[in-house]
């Protein structure tokens, strides 16, 4: 089960904080997904790089810290795993805008 979203569980700092990052996430894949439909209307490969760089860092982020939070893993683990996440996402992203 999902926590923090069970009744008045719902309202807690923890759930609100989860809802808030589901949402990000949601609105990132969208964005990633017609950055995506741009690379293939366009055979722009920069917009493959942005649509890979925009979703690591919305949807890939909370992904990996959901999944590390069900695996039980510790604080610097999760936050290794973010940043991780994060940085290859910046790396698509530069990618997109420098170089192709």
């Amino acid at each position: 089960m999902i926590p923090g979203l069970l009744g008045t569980e719902a309202l807690s700092p923890g759930g609100i904080a989860w809802l808030s990052r589901g949402l990000t996430a949601l609105v990132g894949l969208f964005v990633a997904i017609l950055a995506y439909r741009g690379f293939k209307r366009n055979d722009a490969p920069k917009m493959r790089s942005l649509a890979l760089g925009i979703g690591l860092l919305t949807t890939g982020v909370f992904l990996t810290v959901t999944v590390a939070n069900f695996a039980w893993a510790g604080t610097g683990a999760i936050l290794i795993a973010r940043g991780l996440v994060t940085v290859a996402g910046l790396c698509a992203v530069l990618v997109a805008l420098l170089y192709q």
